[in-house]
């Protein structure tokens, strides 16, 4: 059976299928069965094709993929709401607020985050962030006119809310923004291919998969500086500025995940490892005194595979919950 973790993304992502208008598509039978990311059709990307604004009411808990307007307007008091953005890894996410009508006074409150949170656990993680955790956090509350429009550093952010009074509600425009070089992101997708390139930057980014997944590096250029790349001294990670790791957890926190691999030495060939944990993450520590890169493949791991060892595999960890 799926941990707690997984049954939690599992239900947001089904929320991604309904807020793309998907809901006529959707056969919902147990979540254990239905991976989420399968309930998704382009249909409603052709539709706006022309151009057209999407525009849709927002639930008490949501998500959104897609760029457009969205209003929240309550019919009950709601207490724990949380709308959740995501746009593709090289994209990030800007929001508008159009319209609010809430009481701050009384205790109601609207927030943005700068990533996401699930069950106490952020991503990206605090020590990986550009900004402290409080200024992650922008209240329109304290904020109001002065700051309508919110920018994220990554292709995830999230908006927190309660509104006690019924009619009250809000408006926000969403779209979405290139990313030269993305840095920390969650994967819309069980699997898929991307180059992670950090370019003379004194920063760490994480690559974060919510599947069981077998990871495959294909390319690893770290120290690369005028077209050379610098000889790295001993088999160990320990003391080197820049390198990789593969994390394994059940939650979303790179930071409380667990270490499973590192990779200081530059190659170009296949280095593979099954991981059946909840969540993985592939971790680019940089000096910012080089140009680091790393191109990866990856596939959601099934029972079959975690049961058969690959050559060229690094050991296996952490199987699987499912």
């Amino acid at each position: 059976m799926p941990s707690a973790f997984q049954f939690q993304c599992h239900l947001v992502l089904i929320f991604l299928a309904a807020s793309k208008g998907e809901t006529r598509y959707l056969e919902v039978r147990d979540a254990s069965e239905d991976d989420p990311f399968l309930l998704l059709s382009e249909d409603l990307k052709r539709e706006l094709s022309a151009g057209q604004i999407y525009r849709r009411s927002l639930r008490c808990i949501d998500m959104l993929s897609i760029e457009g307007q969205f209003t929240f307007t309550a019919d009950q008091p709601q207490l724990h709401c949380a709308t959740f953005f995501i746009g593709e890894p090289e994209e990030l996410i800007t929001i508008h607020y159009d319209f609010v009508n809430i009481d701050c006074q009384g205790g109601d409150f609207l927030k943005v985050f700068d990533g996401w949170i699930l069950k106490g656990e952020k991503f990206p993680s605090s020590v990986d962030h550009p900004l402290t955790t409080s200024q992650r956090y922008v209240d329109f509350c304290e904020s109001g006119n002065i700051q309508r429009t919110i920018r994220s550093s990554q292709n995830v952010a999230m908006i927190f809310f309660r509104i006690q009074l019924p009619g009250n509600g809000f408006t926000v425009t969403v779209k979405k923004t290139s990313n030269l070089f993305p840095c920390n992101v969650i994967s819309q997708t069980p699997s898929g291919r991307f180059t992670m390139v950090i370019p003379h930057q004194h920063r760490n980014c994480s690559f974060s998969i919510i599947y069981p997944v077998v990871i495959k590096i294909s390319d690893l250029a770290l120290g690369h500086l005028n077209g050379l790349f610098l000889k790295k001294p001993s088999a160990s990670c320990a003391g080197v500025g820049d390198f990789v790791e593969l994390l394994g957890g059940a939650g979303l926190d790179p930071s409380k995940m667990f270490p499973l691999a590192d990779l200081c030495h530059s190659f170009h060939g296949s280095a593979q490892m099954k991981i059946g944990c909840d969540n993985t993450v592939l971790r680019m520590v940089s000096s910012g005194k080089h140009i680091n890169r790393v191109t990866f493949e990856y596939h959601q791991l099934d029972l079959q595979e975690a049961e058969t060892r690959k050559e060229n595999s690094i050991e296996e960890f952490c199987f699987p919950s499912i």
